[in-house]
Formats: structure tokens, sequence, C-alpha cells
């Protein structure tokens, strides 16, 4: 494939931006929401904010899967790290995600069996050098890395191993859209919706959002065109009144998905309602291990006891954040109290997470264009 200049990439954005002028109309007010983190920080990187017609704003929202992983489920985590017997395995994103009153950094430097890996397969090398200890993998994550880590479920399985268990706390993200559609504060126009993802999934799980929310809905790439063309499309849909599923990523997302991971996925987990940190809970956005595989369920098989939990942080408004009523740097703690080398929320821990990428790219310019 003929890899395109940047004059050539220039041309094609002045394009779409005159269609997205030409689309919108003036004075009005549309919210798109950018589900995924990743586009989040290729909006920044691009400045396509800057680019965009007055009128048109783009939210951020809960795309970052350390962002939305509970504080409970923290607490459980520094809970089996606290046992003698027991190794965290994790990868290192994880490490300053706040519990109530600690993090696994913390927790690590005064001594917790806490082994950071960078594949779910390493899990199976590290049952095998430490018989004698259980070990738990954190498993958390979308659909993305929701298949990965079945695929390493499975494989534990196969080889027989008994000292090797999950810490499941996966999240699935059209549950997660359907709630924000339906919220009645911080009303929204439309999603582009996350790349990653909908390589997994495809585009048939997203039908409900033109059918039964009646909104726009467009898959994009990572690429500033492909966000770009994604902004077109949103704004051609609400222009005609004609909805449906977008797909501006289509070299790599088919209407189906990948359909061998989703069938490892439905043989491996069964659907639960699950909770978002600083959402709440949403009626079946979470998975747990079922059948022959729930005996390496961590929480079924090396039980705890009462996880006592507080509320976050003072001032914290993550929870705001993630659902795109605010944006991070209107928060009290942004850049003063919470900042990148000390985050106070989860959004601010991953290179991922909205106030993070606000952090470092929003304060400047806002990112850089093609023409620079």
């Amino acid at each position: 494939m003929k890899k395109i200049t940047l004059q050539e990439k220039t041309q094609v954005a002045n394009e779409l931006l005159e269609e997205i002028k030409a689309l919108h109309t003036p004075g009005e007010q549309v919210r798109f929401m950018e589900v995924c983190g990743t586009h989040t920080v290729a909006i920044f990187r691009e400045g396509i904010r800057q680019l965009l017609p007055d009128g048109i704003e783009l939210v951020s929202g809960p795309g970052c899967p350390v962002c939305v992983t509970d504080q409970v489920y923290m607490d459980k985590a520094l809970a089996y790290a606290a046992m003698d017997d027991v190794i965290v395995a994790t990868f290192g994103d994880m490490l300053k995600v706040p519990g109530t009153h600690s993090n696994l950094w913390e927790a690590k430097s005064a001594g917790a069996h806490i082994h950071i890996i960078y594949s779910p397969l390493e899990i199976i090398e590290l049952g095998k050098a430490n018989p004698d200890k259980k070990i738990v993998f954190l498993a958390i994550g979308f659909e993305t890395t929701i298949a990965v880590i079945a695929a390493a479920v499975k494989a534990v399985a196969m080889s027989g191993l008994k000292n090797v268990f999950f810490l499941v706390s996966h999240k699935l993200v059209p549950p997660a859209l359907r709630a924000l559609a339906n919220q009645k504060e911080g009303h929204l126009d439309g999603f582009i919706l996350p790349g990653h993802v909908s390589v997994i999934i495809g585009e048939e799980p997203y039908s409900f959002i033109p059918t039964e929310c009646h909104m726009p809905s467009c898959i994009a790439g990572f690429d500033g065109l492909e966000i770009l063309a994604a902004v077109r499309d949103l704004l051609a849909q609400r222009k005609s009144g004609q909805y449906y599923v977008g797909n501006q990523y289509k070299s790599v997302v088919a209407k189906k998905g990948n359909p061998v991971a989703v069938k490892l996925m439905d043989e491996l987990y069964e659907v639960i309602d699950d909770t978002w940190r600083g959402i709440g809970v949403i009626p079946k956005s979470g998975l747990r291990l079922k059948g022959e595989y729930a005996a390496f369920d961590a929480e079924r098989m090396i039980l705890l006891g009462p996880i006592e939990s507080g509320g976050v942080p003072k001032g914290c408004q993550c929870g705001r954040v993630l659902q795109g009523l605010i944006r991070p740097d209107e928060c009290g703690l942004f850049g003063k109290l919470c900042t990148a080398d000390h985050p106070v929320g989860a959004c601010m821990v991953s290179v991922e997470g909205s106030c993070a990428a606000w952090y470092k790219y929003g304060r400047a310019s806002g990112g850089m264009t093609w023409e620079e």
C-alpha cells in the first residue's frame, strides 16, 4: 500500500474539514464522545480539537480499562498481595491504581510479593517456578484484552497447573455505551467507537445505538484522518436523520468481528453486572469464569475476609470525567494535587487515561497539526 505523504495528508485533512464545516449548522452545539483512550491521545497529539469548527465538542469517555477498574477490586488485589503464600502477577500499569488506603506500588515497596509481567502466558512459568505459592493474575481489560487473557486461562487449564488463578474484572464496552447514551445529565450526540475493541467484536454489538438510542456512531482507527472521517460520518448521519453504525476502520474491523476470539470468550465467561469506577454498577457489563474454568477464579478458590473499602479521595472527579460530564481540567485537583507523578485518581494513572492525556498534551497548545 502506497504511503501517504505529508502534503497528501494535509490535503485530505483540509477536504474533510471542509465537509465537516458544511455539515455542521453554525451556532449548533454538538457533543461527540470518543470512547477509546487511545483516541483521546491521538486527538490531542494531532490537534484535532483545534481544527474542528466552533460548536463541535469532543468529549473523552471511559475508554481506559485501568481507569474504570473499581476501587474494591484494587482492595481485593492488595489483600491477596498481603498473603504470605500468594504472588500477585500484574501488568505494570496497574501498580499505581489507587485502592482505599494504598496501591500495589506501595505494597511492593513494603515487601509484598508482586510480580510484573508483560504477557499473560508468563503466569504459567511463574506458577511452575513457585509450586509452593498461589499465583493470582489481575485480569482486567476490555474485549481486546479479554480474548488474550481467555487464551491464557485455557493454556493454564491445559497445563495442569493447580496454583494459578485469575482475579477477573473484565469490562464490556457496549453496555457502558448504552448507560452513557441513557444518562440524564451531559447529553451526548454521538459516539466515536473504539478501534481495538471493534476488531474483536465487530460492528453488530453496537446496533442498539442507532435503533434504540437514535444516535449516530462510527468506528474509527487511530490516524487523525480516520478520526476526522468519523466526525464527518457522525455529522452526516445527524444531517440526514438516518442513523447507523459507521465504520472508518474497515481495513481491520469486520461486521462480525473476530469469530475465533468471540467464541473463545463465550466458552470461558458468563456475563454479569459489574461496577465501573466512578460510574457504579452497569448491568451485564462484566464477565466471570464459568463451568470448568471457574476452578481458576481467585475469588472462588482463595477466599478473602471482609474487604473494607472507603469512598473516593476527597475532591476527585474521575467519575464525572469518565462519564463525559466535565473536562479533566475542570476538576479542582487536576494539575495541582493530582499530577502524572502523583496521581490521586485512576484517570491520571494510565497513559490512556483522559486526565493523563489532558495533563500531558492539553496544558500547552493542544497538540500538533499536520502543518507543524
